[in-house]
């Protein structure tokens, strides 16, 4: 079920949690899914629109029938994918032909992504975001393409959007909670972080970038913080105890050692 994250009338952001679903056997067979759980955004401004994230194959063709609600599909401006990852963006060649958006993708990885479509489905449709960042226009409104650098991706963006005040943050602060709890906010941080942990410390790669990060996020005017798995942080009291526990966390290449690097026996 879609969940309204922000509407003013004009401007909507509108989150859909539960689109990977499980086979009929493993649902039968109580088993854990296979794949990973994924929200994917709308963001709606003026009539104009942009897909955030929008998974793989497993997401398309509800997804698709999802934003069908708040706006015609074919008429989707941008499909933005944060990283290359097939969660994010597998689905792509999907929506080079369902629609007419244009693909915004991470400079690092504009030559990669066009593996997942047909032979020239991407040309004169894609543009890399460099390095640094830019600001996105949806509807005469700025979008802003925050570097996110090795948190996990090599080449990763995070996205703010100045008109609800929710940062996007793809893959920091994704939890794998049950699949009831992504639609609601993180009420208990301690209890929550247990989600997190291992998680955080496997993927992202030092806390020198989380610092750097944490200290760009901490110019921004939040309200929400929204991941790509698992539950959101809502309301500056929160916001900031996620914040303070990455800026103290080792992960990646801290925890590295050279038992990590032995010619197996």
């Amino acid at each position: 079920m879609p969940i309204t994250l922000f509407d003013d009338g004009d401007h909507k952001c509108i989150a859909f949690p539960d689109l990977v679903t499980c086979d009929q056997e493993t649902e039968n067979e109580g088993k854990a899914c296979e794949s990973v759980q994924a929200n994917q955004f709308l963001i709606v401004n003026n009539e104009h629109a942009a897909l955030l994230d929008p998974g793989g194959n497993l997401t398309y063709s509800r997804l698709f029938m999802g934003i069908s609600e708040y706006v015609f599909p074919k008429n989707l401006d941008f499909v933005i994918a944060s990283h290359q990852d097939p969660d994010i963006v597998a689905s792509l060649n999907k929506w080079l032909v369902g629609t007419s958006c244009k693909v915004m993708v991470p400079n690092l990885w504009k030559r990669f992504v066009p593996h997942f479509c047909s032979p020239g489905a991407t040309r004169g449709r894609l543009t890399g975001i460099p390095d640094q960042g830019m600001n996105i226009e949806i509807g005469g409104a700025a979008f802003k393409a925050l570097p996110a650098h090795f948190l996990h991706s090599e080449g990763n963006f995070h996205f703010y959007d100045p008109v609800s005040k929710i940062l996007f943050s793809g893959d920091l602060g994704a939890s794998h909670v049950p699949e009831e709890q992504c639609a609601k906010p993180v009420t208990d941080f301690d209890t929550h972080v247990k989600t997190m942990e291992s998680f955080h410390r496997r993927y992202m790669n030092t806390n020198k970038v989380l610092r750097y990060w944490v200290n760009m996020v901490r110019t921004l005017d939040l309200e929400m913080i929204v991941p790509q798995h698992g539950a959101a942080f809502v309301g500056k009291q929160m916001i900031e105890r996620f914040l303070s526990w990455l800026e103290n966390l080792d992960c990646g290449t801290d925890l590295m050692t050279q038992d990590h690097y032995r010619v197996p026996a």
